[in-house]
């Protein structure tokens, strides 16, 4: 800029010399004509002159406008910079403000579990069993502190008991029984202690109908459930102090119960195998993941347990803990070839592996098998269940953009009426009673409705979906249950070939030679 300034200011002082040289030019033309051009010259002069004061007046202003600019951008730079230092300064404070609340509130966390657990909390170490380390888990344990004495104690049974009788309160349980395992001598045996009785000596037989005891399903969650809670408190544990609670006695222990309740050897596969929701299978697993004894068993063994569990909402995070990850795509097969398709489109979610398996047309084909199993049924249960099911994972996935719903909604509608109307018309008639004497509640005459029919029938609620297709199954346990024998019941069991159980999947099919590439 200063360049350009002097640049315009040496051409201004070089317009006299060019008027000078103008002049001599018109004195050579004037002696060269007769008319002579002394008027026209001053004429020319004094508008050149005129030119020339007006640069330099319009140079000068620019000067001074050029200053000024200079001079509010200086301003401007210093205010900017001591807004810059004041706003580092309230940063500054303000850090040191929350680094107080943090120390404050680190101090009041560690002074009530050092009341609670009646010892003083550690730098995350193992004291004889102990599980002692600086409190980073939140919140304390302040809705059930009956735990931590149950801990403490050492009462399996106890405890068992308490987590079965608040179960209303899963969400708040798991929060506190992790840190509520820190008062026990050691955890780990704590929770081997209460799965005691998970396969209770049956001192009569099971129900005819099938059915099994409500309390030992209750307690089998409850076992599973304390796990899950041991594997939450593990992960927060560095590697020295894991290895003190996960000592090799315990993970010996661990293993003997494994081999006991591994479901594999036995010889029959009840109902909840076949359609992937065996509380048994998951225990199994559940204490392997929990307990870091996968190595003790073949991965060929385990594969083979994760399509009897893919219905549970823990498959995933199970197959995660046991380093199956990279095995899913055979074990989603086989949940395909079972025709569980819902679990199979949200194991590829979980996996991510939808473009190997796209789920709007395992969907789509799910409901057209649905649509053709259901040809059979007299109420068209099978179709509508499909459709339900399927309508939820949509929900749950958001692939409504690739798979409108409002269709599937509507032949929700008509299957539930058409069922309404073919139940209404299988009911036998009622014989009507005599009607008491007296004032009587007035009954509405439904034969008089827009409907035109005698009764309106109610469709059954949408029931909530937990990933199951059990109307499709097919094979020996479904035959069982179209035509139940006579108590005590029959128990089904697989040919002597299979007898070692090799040979067949959670979905009570056999497969057939060679097996599928993961199990290799």
């Amino acid at each position: 800029m200063l360049e350009d300034t002097r640049s315009v200011a040496s051409l201004m002082d070089s317009t006299s010399s060019k008027i000078q040289q103008l002049q001599k030019a018109f004195a050579e033309l004037e002696s060269q004509r007769a008319v002579t051009l002394n008027l026209k010259w001053k004429e020319l002069e004094e508008h050149f002159h005129g030119l020339e004061r007006s640069l330099k007046r319009r140079f000068h202003e620019l000067e001074d406008q050029e200053k000024e600019y200079e001079t509010k951008t200086r301003k401007a730079q210093e205010l900017l910079e001591k807004k810059k230092a004041a706003v580092e300064a309230k940063e500054k404070a303000s850090l040191e403000r929350l680094q107080k609340k943090r120390d404050s509130a680190v101090f009041a966390i560690n002074s009530a579990l050092d009341k609670y657990n009646k010892a003083p909390i550690a730098d995350g170490s193992i004291t004889d069993g102990t599980v002692q380390e600086e409190a980073e888990i939140s919140p304390q344990v302040k809705a059930y502190p009956e735990l931590l004495k149950l801990c403490k104690d050492m009462d399996s049974t106890g405890l068992h008991k308490f987590v079965s009788n608040n179960r209303k309160n899963l969400a708040s349980l798991k929060e506190e029984i992790p840190l509520a395992f820190k008062a026990a001598s050691n955890p780990a045996t704590l929770v081997l202690d209460s799965l005691e009785g998970f396969y209770p000596i049956e001192s009569s037989p099971p129900p005819s109908d099938g059915k099994k005891d409500a309390n030992l399903l209750g307690m089998r969650r409850t076992c599973i459930m304390l796990m899950e809670c041991l594997s939450i408190l593990l992960s927060r544990l560095d590697g020295s102090s894991l290895a003190g609670v996960l000592s090799e006695n315990v993970k010996r222990r661990a293993k003997t119960i494994a081999e006991g309740w591994n479901p594999l050897p036995e010889s029959t596969l009840d109902m909840d195998a076949c359609n992937g929701n065996s509380l048994e299978a998951h225990a199994f697993l559940q204490l392997l993941a929990s307990f870091a004894i996968v190595k003790d068993f073949e991965e060929d063994e385990l594969l083979k347990l994760i399509p009897m569990v893919s219905r549970r909402r823990q498959a995933a995070e199970l197959c995660r803990s046991l380093g199956l990850s990279e095995k899913m795509p055979g074990v989603i097969e086989v949940v395909l070839n079972s025709g569980r398709h819902i679990d199979a489109v949200n194991l590829a979610f979980a996996f991510e592996l939808t473009k190997q398996f796209p789920p709007v047309e395992l969907l789509k084909s799910y409901l057209t098998e649905a649509k053709r199993s259901s040809s059979q049924d007299e109420f068209n249960e099978r179709e509508l269940t499909g459709v339900k099911a399927v309508v939820k994972c949509v929900e749950v996935h958001n692939l409504e953009e690739h798979y409108p719903v409002e269709p599937l909604q509507k032949r929700i509608l008509e299957l539930e009426k058409t069922k309404a109307e073919k139940k209404k018309a299988t009911e036998p008639a009622k014989p009507q009673t005599k009607r008491p004497r007296g004032a009587q509640p007035r009954v509405t005459d439904n034969n008089n409705n827009k409907t035109g029919y005698g009764r309106v029938i109610i469709p059954e609620r949408y029931p909530q979906y937990v990933y199951d297709n059990r109307p499709f199954l097919t094979g020996p346990i479904m035959a069982a249950q179209a035509h139940p024998p006579p108590p005590p019941p029959q128990t089904y069991t697989f040919s002597p070939a299979a007898a070692a159980h090799g040979n067949f999947y959670g979905n009570c099919y056999q497969y057939q030679a060679p097996p599928p590439p993961y199990f290799h």
